[in-house]
């Protein structure tokens, strides 16, 4: 089954709205219509099995271009539309895309890019005109294991990786979180997280499939919209990584003693939030269920959950697999580890990514017999739940994004003057991890930097979330027995 057909099989012909918001709103039955008119003429201009760029902010315009690209059995590419020219054509160059749709607020920033751009305006024109029922869809030949999208997050060492994700991937992990969060018709989210991102995205995919709705607010700096937006709209459930839980508990004054009456959960993945921020949290709201989660894109997104029944008697958990996925801890020969010994957390399940798209060689040392391995180095207690004790891979999250130091320390050394450059993370209360620029330079020319000349050189050059907080100078290199620089 084609995921849209899944995502719509209950409610192709609701009239109650899918996305809710003071800006803009549609209801199930327009954002079916609009999809498939859409899909249609997708499909009658550009044919099929190609990849076709997003890059909008969340908005209606997002939710039909994607569904539409699906239906059109086309494969849909999400990307940040502030990302960085240098990964837009490292993204181009493998993907051969050709096409996108791009919100007209961005569209200038690709002007200079060679690729057709159907904005806003235009994609309404066409549904406008487009008569439907032009194509006849072969839908009940569709093979679920043709890809639906890919998913581009940052490698190890800084290469973008493009996450194959296929219809099959999508339905089996909306199943399951379905299944663990219990959704309903009845339920609606408030997304603050951006839909390129694979967290986001799960919760467009949930609740479409359960008939819920969504609340879109892209302002969360503005925190009073945030939580006037649970009230107004009666929220049953928001999402965050640990900087939305930090700010929400320790930067904003009229959290804790604001009722939300109708909110009945929240979720928490995209990094540990430290237990202090649980624990307070869970206090100043008895009554709303709290999910840790874990996952990662190769997964679809979620692979964990800790039940908020065993939150405190387990608190530090990310817990067990998610219902139809296996999780295991297991050390160098592949055998599962003892309660109180390390091993790499691994994966099975029908959510599990097909690989990297056009990298064989990664994939292959990702995944093995059938298995991801996750890169994360964990524990297990004599009851099986899982707790995270650092990562293999050298990612630094900033607000729940994967940033690659390598990406960072190269824009920096091309400063003249500059020797090198290690980015580090350091322990942030609002957003998880900070980013921390040591820039070895020569002892006769320090007069010549300062710190707002590095982040004004980053800043012209990577999106604002990779701008180092804080910039140190040093005059003096050090390496290790290896001869390999030393990291702080």
């Amino acid at each position: 089954m084609n995921v849209f057909d899944y995502f719509f099989q209950n409610s192709s012909a609701l009239k109650k709205e899918m996305v809710l918001g003071s800006r803009e709103a549609i209801s199930y039955h327009d954002l079916y219509i609009n999809s498939v008119k859409l899909a249609e003429y997708i499909k009658n201009a550009f044919g099929e099995n190609n990849n076709i760029l997003v890059l909008s902010e969340n908005s209606v315009f997002f939710i039909t271009v994607y569904l539409a690209i699906f239906k059109s059995g086309n494969v849909c590419v999400p990307l940040n539309p502030v990302i960085e020219p240098e990964n837009l054509s490292t993204v181009l160059s493998k993907t051969e895309s050709t096409l996108a749709f791009v919100s007209k607020r961005y569209l200038n920033k690709f002007e200079n890019f060679s690729f057709q751009k159907i904005d806003n305006e235009e994609t309404n024109s066409i549904i406008e005109k487009f008569n439907s029922g032009n194509v006849k869809w072969d839908d009940e030949s569709f093979n679920d294991n043709r890809m639906a999208e890919i998913i581009f997050t940052s490698g190890s060492m800084g290469e973008q990786k493009g996450v194959m994700l296929s219809h099959r991937n999508i339905v089996a992990n909306t199943d399951s979180i379905i299944e663990y969060l219990k959704l309903t018709q009845d339920d609606t989210i408030e997304v603050v997280m951006p839909f390129y991102y694979c967290y986001g995205l799960s919760l467009l995919h949930t609740h479409l499939r359960a008939g819920g709705s969504v609340v879109l607010n892209n302002s969360f700096i503005f925190i009073g919209s945030v939580l006037n937006d649970l009230n107004k709209y009666k929220c049953t459930g928001f999402a965050g990584v640990p900087s939305h839980f930090q700010i929400l508990l320790r930067k904003t004054k009229d959290f804790k003693t604001t009722e939300f009456p109708s909110l009945k959960y929240v979720t928490q993945a995209g990094g540990k939030l430290h237990n202090a921020f649980i624990e307070e949290f869970i206090t100043a709201f008895p009554k709303i269920d709290f999910y840790v989660m874990y996952g990662q894109t190769e997964a679809t997104a979620r692979l964990s959950f800790l039940p908020p029944n065993e939150l405190k008697k387990k608190l530090g958990s990310i817990g067990k697999g998610i219902p139809d996925v296996e999780l295991r801890v297991v050390d160098e020969k592949g055998n599962s580890v003892k309660p109180g010994e390390d091993g790499e957390i691994i994966a099975k399940g029908g959510n599990i990514m097909p690989g990297y798209y056009k990298d064989e060689e990664t994939t292959k040392k990702t995944i093995r017999d059938g298995w991801l391995h996750t890169g994360d180095i964990a524990t297990v207690d004599k009851d099986g739940y899982i707790y995270i004790q650092s990562r293999k891979k050298e990612i630094i999250k900033v607000r729940g994004i994967r940033i690659s130091p390598k990406e960072i320390e190269e824009v920096i050394v091309t400063y003249p003057g500059v020797i090198d450059c290690s980015i580090i993370a350091e322990s942030d209360d609002i957003t998880g991890e900070s980013l921390k620029a040591v820039v070895f330079i020569n002892d006769s020319e320090k007069d010549k930097f300062s710190e707002e000349v590095i982040k004004q050189h980053c800043a012209e050059k990577l999106a604002s979330h990779k701008v180092p907080q804080q910039v140190v100078f040093e005059t003096k290199l050090t390496f290790n027995a290896a001869g390999k620089k030393s990291k702080f």
